[in-house]
């Protein structure tokens, strides 16, 4: 009976350590457990920009009632260094809630617990005091580990050394078919998609990257630069507003993109488009990633902006009014 009771165990044994060991050749055999998500985007998210087609940014055709004035807003390049991992637009209310870090300027109290009363009355970073925010995720380099604050807080895979904006463009063009109307104060609008990289469609993918050097050619992709060329961003916000909401689920539904050819869908108004241009200073062969949701494993289709006007309504009457008259100003 005792070695009856000795043979079935050792026959458990081999069993037990031969499934063991299948499990773990198999967990090495598929990659990387599920859940672990990588520090570095994938290596098809990177391209030589030399090898980008020109495809220079076609100039829609303006109609005799279009508003082709353009207002420059100088709102510095985020010197303050306001950063944090909220999001007023999408998760108001909710600290940490974007899980990646977000870089900003103009308003500089913004955070998940602003409301409309502590914008008006906060300071901002733009010279002409347009109190509006604008921002959106940091751009981080990977060869060197994060020490600062907000370099290691957001967690979620999103490490490494933020990279300041060397410059920032915050501007409103007009409409190339109509007069523009007023923004509504306190309207909120988000351009591109946080969740572009398990969505399954581009379609709401709006950010381009590039290169200071070769403006005639852009990508959705991590662009490698010309050592001496900046990488840059361009983020352009729809500009087509329903006339009513200054908010909506989902965040899209009220302010809308116009057609190709700058036509507002029906039931919309054209309003003031805002277009955010960033650059950074790359040592070329460094590595860069976008702050990101863990799943979107840091694609740089995933590049997204906030912004939120809180400009008054005498502030934004010389934006329309610059607009619609086709002059070039800057505030």
């Amino acid at each position: 009976m005792g070695n009856e009771h000795r043979l079935l165990t050792l026959l458990i044994c081999l069993v037990l350590g031969g499934g063991l060991t299948a499990a773990v050749l198999g967990a090495r055999a598929a990659g990387p457990r599920a859940g672990a998500h990588p520090a570095h985007p994938a290596p098809g998210d990177r391209v030589d920009i030399r090898d980008v087609p020109r495809g220079a940014e076609v100039a829609r055709a303006a109609g005799p009632d279009a508003s082709a004035g353009s207002v420059s807003v100088d709102c510095g390049r985020g010197e303050e260094g306001h950063y944090n991992e909220d999001n007023l637009v999408v998760s108001p209310g909710l600290r940490s809630g974007a899980h990646h870090t977000h870089a900003y300027v103009g308003n500089l109290s913004t955070d998940a617990m602003s409301d409309e009363a502590s914008l008006d009355a906060a300071a901002t970073s733009c010279r002409g005091g347009d109190r509006s925010t604008y921002y959106w995720p940091v751009l981080r380099r990977l060869d060197r580990p994060g020490a600062r604050p907000h370099e290691g807080s957001a967690g979620h895979g999103n490490t490494g050394e933020i990279l300041p904006e060397a410059s920032v463009s915050v501007e409103f063009r007009g409409n190339p078919v109509s007069k523009v109307v007023p923004m509504p104060r306190f309207l909120r609008a988000m351009t591109g998609d946080a969740v572009a990289y398990t969505a399954g469609s581009d379609a709401d993918v709006r950010a381009r990257w590039g290169c200071s050097g070769f403006p005639d050619r852009s990508t959705t992709r991590y662009p490698r630069c010309p050592r001496g060329d900046r990488v840059t961003r361009t983020l352009v916000f729809p500009s087509c507003w329903n006339g009513l909401d200054t908010a909506s689920p989902g965040h899209r539904s009220h302010l809308r993109f116009p057609a190709e050819n700058g036509v507002c869908p029906q039931g919309t108004f054209p309003v003031p488009e805002l277009r955010v241009s960033l650059g950074y200073e790359v040592p070329p062969g460094v590595p860069v990633a976008l702050d990101s949701f863990p799943e979107q494993r840091h694609s740089p289709k995933t590049d997204h902006a906030m912004f939120v006007n809180v400009m008054t309504g005498a502030q934004m009457s010389q934006v329309v009014d610059c607009l619609n008259e086709g002059r070039a100003c800057r505030t």
